[in-house]
């Protein structure tokens, strides 16, 4: 397993997380910390020790903040076969929370409802939810609920969040700070060639301020010979302006391909290809495509990927996204 530079004490916490709910004594943290500061990589490194385990993961996006209940809704997708187990009353508060039945959810019984859904599996279970911050209220109020009465349980819930929504701010903390300078350095000098002058490397230090992400993303944004102006940018904007500028050398084809799985909250293959089949896009076109992983899910290689694909859309594209998911769906 890879090695995470500087999170010896963050990756140690996780695993203790972890190696508790493998023996009941499951529990919840929020990992919190800048855009770009390493959360999501943490989250990922947990999950690649997570032998034995059923991982489950929702994403909070900025554009599904008003959608009650949607996020949890992706976060249980995987054990949705097993809401017959559940009590009635419980089983049809999620229904309703989830758009399956009609009528208003009840928050206590849709919570209640989460946790047993959850504890139904048969293996320990790691939920991940990352960009917490964008959670919806009804699914932040339900997985609040769900992280405070899993003592017993298998279970082990990490949220990442750059602030800490108010639902959350009960739960154990745990804060994610900038890379040290030796530390900063050793990322950049394994991310960049060998024979970059050492002041143009000592630049991008000084500028990416110990943000693992713009360490990265630095090099790729301004390219080797654009690096001297300087760039002065926050650690998002940085990156942001990195996944933009790949963006740009992309086919309009791809791009589209791109909004639709940024415009899919669960990241079903099902429905991305479906959707993408109604709009005229080849399955070929995933071929070229940087900013995602296909798999058993779609997963953008970064949150901050995600959200600069969709801004960076036009509405018009975005409508022609969301139209085709709606359709197929």
């Amino acid at each position: 397993m890879s090695y995470l530079v500087g999170r010896s004490v963050e990756t140690a916490r996780l695993f203790a997380l972890l190696q508790e709910a493998r023996e009941s004594r499951g529990g919840a943290v929020v990992v919190l910390g800048e855009a770009g500061i390493g959360k999501s990589s943490l989250l990922e490194h947990l999950a690649k020790a997570s032998s034995g385990f059923m991982v489950m993961r929702a994403s909070g996006a900025e554009f599904e903040t008003e959608l009650p209940y949607s996020s949890l809704h992706q976060l249980c997708a995987p054990v949705l076969e097993h809401l017959d187990a559940l009590p009635a009353p419980h089983r049809t508060a999620l229904r309703i929370a989830f758009g399956m039945e009609t009528g208003t959810p009840d928050p206590f019984l849709a919570g209640a409802a989460a946790l047993g859904l959850l504890v139904e599996t048969d293996r320990p279970l790691l939920c991940l939810v990352d960009d917490a911050q964008w959670l919806d209220h009804a699914s932040a109020r339900a997985l609040a609920f769900v992280a405070r009465r899993i003592g017993a349980e298998r279970v082990a819930l990490v949220f990442a969040a750059r602030e800490a929504r108010a639902a959350l701010e009960q739960l154990p903390q745990l804060n994610v700070e900038r890379l040290s300078e030796a530390e900063a350095r050793s990322v950049l000098i394994r991310e960049m060639p060998a024979s970059v002058d050492v002041r143009v490397r000592d630049r991008i230090l000084a500028e990416a301020r110990g943000n693992p992400l713009a360490l990265v993303e630095l090099p790729r944004t301004a390219g080797l010979s654009g690096l001297a102006g300087g760039f002065d940018l926050p650690a998002p904007r940085v990156a942001e302006r990195s996944f933009r500028a790949r963006l740009a050398q992309l086919s309009p084809e791809v791009r589209l391909l791109l909004t639709v799985a940024a415009a899919e909250p669960v990241g079903d293959p099902g429905l991305l290809w479906a959707a993408a089949a109604r709009l005229g896009i080849a399955d070929a076109a995933a071929g070229e495509v940087p900013l995602v992983e296909f798999g058993t899910r779609i997963r953008f290689i970064h949150p901050l990927a995600r959200s600069a694909v969709y801004h960076a859309a036009t509405a018009a594209e975005r409508r022609r996204a969301h139209g085709a998911l709606a359709q197929v769906s």
